[in-house]
């Protein structure tokens, strides 16, 4: 049964991952999360008291703390989730992301590379880092096009930048002493336990809430994207068959314009709860959506190529965009007091510093 170290493992996309691997894969799994606001151990309520899961309460950027972890569990490989994740509060507040993305990820390779070095030739040969990364470390796209993986860096915001940091560290650690890395660079995510800050989740809480729906600048920017589960899948693809030193995109050719996405879960909306049913004073969510300007470094349009790590690995998106954003918008009516509790703490949060 293999072990795991897992950094971030509390947030959005860890949580999923890192319940994945236990339950239905087998795996055992020590999870690290600094439970910052983005980070929640209820995330993890399901595997409280599983044999097979270990939570540590901790900073990525504590490398004693790494080192004792990986001196005392040995995993067979680590999952680098840990990461200051959203834009508009990349622009507020750079220096967390800079702490987080950057002297975090060196911290985990500095302390992953001196492990490396205690295990076993058999033990080491088979170890692997997995370093998660973002399509926005590539900039943005004209009218056609797709990222892949020879496509050249251009990050536009303190976010993007600060993961194009990571990324070249970890490439490096490969490149210089033999660190045993791959890394992933993801299109945009959506599915369960996404903080409303992020754009699926908040226009959901917003419309039954019967808050207008803002659209930055004309509502066209694009984005391709993935659900959650589809993308834990590729990682374990990756940890299983990826090349060792190789980058792979993933994405699942779904791209959508804001405006049009928008529209869509107001349609779902007013199929799947009714505003008037829930008394919000519209006929139809869609009356509730509202043009602000645009943010600054705003990418137009992303798109993925995931050729390769379709052709050396066979991995597949099992969720058809359509049926996928269903799934998830009625995980969020489903579980009310999750969605609202995860709302009021970003609104108390917003009082104290940066944009909601």
């Amino acid at each position: 049964m293999p072990t795991l170290l897992v950094t971030g493992g509390a947030g959005f996309i860890g949580s999923c991952f890192v319940q994945d691997a236990v339950l239905h894969r087998g795996q055992r799994v020590v999870t690290l999360d600094l439970l910052t606001y983005a980070g929640h151990v209820d995330n993890l309520a399901a595997l409280d008291g599983h044999p097979g899961h270990v939570f540590v309460h901790g900073d990525v950027c504590d490398r004693p703390l790494l080192a004792r972890l990986l001196r005392d569990h040995r995993p067979d490989a680590v999952v680098h989730f840990a990461a200051e994740s959203h834009v508009d509060r990349s622009i507020d507040a750079p220096a967390d992301f800079v702490r987080t993305n950057v002297v975090g990820t060196f911290e985990l390779l500095e302390a992953t590379l001196a492990h490396l070095a205690t295990l076993p030739p058999e033990q080491a040969r088979a170890f692997r880092m997995l370093h998660i990364s973002t399509d926005e470390v590539f900039g943005s796209l004209g009218d056609t096009g797709a990222f892949d993986e020879q496509t050249p860096y251009a990050p536009r915001s303190p976010y993007a930048a600060s993961k194009a940091s990571a990324d070249f560290l970890a490439r490096a650690y490969h490149r210089t002493y033999g660190l045993p890395v791959l890394t992933s660079n993801s299109s945009n995510n959506y599915g369960p336990r996404q903080l409303p800050e992020k754009l699926i989740p908040m226009m959901i809480e917003s419309a039954l809430a019967g808050r207008p729906l803002p659209v930055y600048g004309d509502g066209q920017h694009v984005r391709d994207w993935l659900y959650v589960g589809d993308h834990c899948d590729a990682l374990q693809a990756l940890l299983a068959g990826g090349r060792v030193g190789e980058t792979y995109v993933v994405g699942s050719r779904s791209e959508r314009r804001n405006l049009d996405l928008v529209e869509t879960l107001c349609r779902l909306l007013d199929e799947l709860a009714p505003a008037r049913s829930r008394g919000v004073k519209v006929d139809s969510y869609r009356q509730l959506l509202t043009f602000v300007p645009d943010r600054p470094g705003h990418d137009r349009r992303y798109a993925i190529d995931p050729s390769k790590i379709e052709r050396e690995l066979g991995w597949r998106p099992a969720h058809a965009f359509e049926a996928g954003l269903r799934e998830t918008v009625q995980w969020y009516l489903d579980h009310a007091a999750w969605r609202e509790q995860r709302s009021a703490d970003l609104l108390a949060r917003r009082g104290l510093r940066g944009r909601p």
